[in-house]
């Protein structure tokens, strides 16, 4: 009979030996090439910028309907002589644009706005490109952290379905009920390409950290900045596309004084339009109140979420918001002056930088009240 062994004894080196554990263990698994892959993710995300202020210049010159056609392959070459000039030129002048509000544009003046949209339209192509090639590139090479394959690849199906809302948008005006695109359409359209934005924003935020530590830092997430930074993000993105109703009908140029509209608060010719509800789209004393009443309201909302931030232990993240704010104000004032000057090109197109930038600020506090930076007990 075998005797009973004492709790302190010594395990014998019979015993099989146990791995030690390695730290680490999740990294390990999904890190992949998470710093290529945010490069990569840079330089779609200046292009796509580039892509939204031409896609603004090509509405601010009236040049969106210039090319009445998509052809993916054949599209991507310009004329390339003087008859195929001459034969682009006719397609144009046989579409509403031309005949009621350019009728006496000569193939010179055609050939400055065919330039915008084909620009525009390149620069679509490219960004496909470049998503396709370092997608594949990743992925073929098995560098893919492990649950962003998807996310990955949800990109370049947003990118696609903004190249068929892009020619939807555009025949909009060429049927002739519009001189211009339908600003809904416009709407849709410049919406997807910041949901664009910030997903790849996003993405390289998340990157930039390891999994582990995404998680570590996840333990101490602010739920209620998250919240009021998720609410935040969700207005500012109402007021992007209240602007772009704004600019579909050129309704920035209508009511030049601030803060009243033709001289009155509340402008009498807000619902002038039959049916009703067309007033929304194309109204432009409307869009551009509501336009106005929404900026005042979401800077009231960032004056709200930055005071709750003040309670913030995490100084990073009560910085993020403080930025947050500051562009807010800047870009209130940006959109009075931009008013006040009848929309020039310059304005204009700086105030839409301006949305871009307070979009990815925004995000960005969102993101630092999700994960809140580590930061030593004195600070």
């Amino acid at each position: 009979m075998s005797q009973k062994r004492s709790i302190f004894e010594e395990v014998s080196g019979d015993q099989p030996a146990q791995p030690a554990a390695q730290p680490g263990m999740i990294d390990a698994k999904s890190r992949g090439a998470r710093g290529a892959i945010r490069i990569w993710l840079g330089i779609l995300f200046a292009l796509v910028v580039v892509m939204i202020l031409v896609g603004g210049l090509t509405r601010l010159t009236d040049s969106g309907l210039s090319i009445t056609e998509w052809n993916l392959v054949k599209g991507a070459l310009p004329p390339m002589n003087d008859a195929a000039w001459q034969a682009e030129f006719a397609k144009y002048q046989q579409i509403p644009e031309f005949q009621l509000q350019n009728h006496a544009m000569d193939l010179d003046g055609f050939k400055s706005i065919y330039w915008w949209e084909w620009g525009h339209r390149f620069l679509g192509r490219f960004i496909g490109l470049v998503w396709a090639i370092g997608f594949f590139w990743f992925l073929i090479r098995k560098q893919i952290p492990v649950g962003w394959t998807q996310r990955l690849l949800v990109l370049g199906a947003l990118g696609g379905l903004q190249g068929a809302i892009g020619w939807w948008m555009v025949s909009s005006g060429l049927t002739g009920r519009v001189v211009d695109v339908a600003s809904y359409r416009l709407a849709i359209h410049l919406g997807l390409a910041f949901i664009i934005l910030g997903l790849i924003a996003w993405h390289m935020m998340g990157l930039a950290q390891s999994e582990a530590a995404l998680m570590k830092a996840r333990r101490g997430k602010d739920k209620k900045l998250f919240s009021m930074g998720t609410g935040l993000m969700h207005f500012a993105f109402l007021q992007i596309l209240l602007g772009a109703l704004v600019a579909g009908i050129d309704a920035g140029r209508g009511y030049i004084d601030w803060p009243y509209m033709g001289g009155q608060i509340i402008p009498d010719d807000m619902f002038m339009l039959v049916p009703i509800w067309t007033n929304f789209f194309e109204n432009a004393a409307l869009t551009q109140f509501i336009h106005r009443l929404a900026g005042y309201l979401l800077l009231i909302f960032a004056i709200i979420a930055w005071r709750k931030s003040r309670a913030s232990g995490n100084s990073f993240t009560k910085g993020a918001f403080t930025v947050v704010l500051a562009m807010m104000g800047m870009q209130a004032v940006l959109g009075i002056v931009t008013v006040m000057n009848a929309a020039p090109l310059h304005l204009a197109i700086l105030h839409q930088l301006g949305a871009i930038v307070l979009w990815v600020m925004i995000l960005r506090a969102r993101f630092a009240a999700l994960h809140p930076k580590e930061q030593s007990v004195r600070d």
